[in-house]
């Protein structure tokens, strides 16, 4: 399947990166966010990716254009350093579009504007570009194109940030508890969507308003709930967050690490 991803925002809540990169680009290590959303969907054969441009896209264009394999892969280096062979490849079976979708555009456009490039596919997968997981993406997708549906979202628990209070009418606080959560679930970022879906976006409409909205009136639109890990990346703090489950060799969402069954879906 080919996967979208929306590469575009300004990510005004990253600014202390936003500043001079695009928010894909913020590194997890010495790979941007972007790379391990990328690998991580290659390794479930997903590996024809259409990048959604618009902030800074310049900057996701040189990283690729300038790729150095060698910095996640083994290699043999001879002739004195004028000769390197690479013992495994990360980007060598990927197939990448880059497609400039416009500085301001919302999600809803941004899928739009690459409408042509997903001529004659039945059904497609699209993602946030900030998000991580651990999910058995295969699995997921096995389960929605088994429905008669136009769309699906993985649902995901927010973290516990935030407390709830009650407060009698002169103010008097009689208690401050954990936000309860049991219940609460969030679109996790990770879409499946047929097709059908360009029926439903009209111009300048926002993804996951009006045209989830239809879908919801008309039945067609379904999630599937996530228990695993879940991280998105939306602020600095979570980036240190990432950053330290990352170097503490801890990183759930690099499923590519573990041992799998081998999958045949592209």
């Amino acid at each position: 399947m080919k996967v979208v991803l929306f590469c575009g925002g300004l990510g005004m809540r990253m600014r202390e990166y936003s500043e001079n990169v695009p928010k894909p680009m913020v590194p997890i290590g010495y790979r941007p966010i972007l790379w391990h959303i990328m690998k991580y969907y290659a390794h479930f054969g997903h590996k024809d990716f259409i990048l959604c441009l618009g902030y800074k896209g310049d900057v996701i264009k040189e990283y690729f254009l300038n790729y150095r394999e060698t910095l996640t892969n083994d290699f043999v280096l001879t002739k004195g350093g004028k000769q390197v062979d690479l013992v495994t490849s990360d980007i060598d079976e990927w197939s990448i579009t880059f497609a400039e979708t416009g500085l301001y555009s919302n999600i809803g456009m941004r899928l739009k504007a690459v409408q042509p490039y997903l001529e004659g596919e039945e059904a497609f997968l699209a993602h946030y570009s900030d998000i991580l997981t651990d999910l058995d993406m295969n699995a997921y997708i096995d389960g929605f194109m088994s429905r008669d549906k136009v769309g699906s979202f993985v649902a995901a628990k927010p973290p516990v940030s935030f407390h709830t209070v009650q407060v009698e009418d002169d103010g008097l606080v009689t208690s401050i508890l954990p936000a309860e959560q049991d219940e609460l679930w969030q679109n996790g970022g990770f879409f499946v969507l047929r097709k059908a879906i360009f029926e439903y976006i009209q111009p300048g409409e926002e993804l996951v308003i009006e045209p989830f909205q239809r879908l919801i009136a008309g039945r067609q639109l379904v999630s599937h709930k996530h228990h695993g890990f879940w991280s998105s990346m939306d602020t600095y703090k979570e980036m240190q967050t990432l950053n330290d489950i990352y170097t503490a060799g801890k990183a759930p969402w690099e499923v590519w690490k573990k041992p799998v069954l081998e999958r045949s879906r592209s």
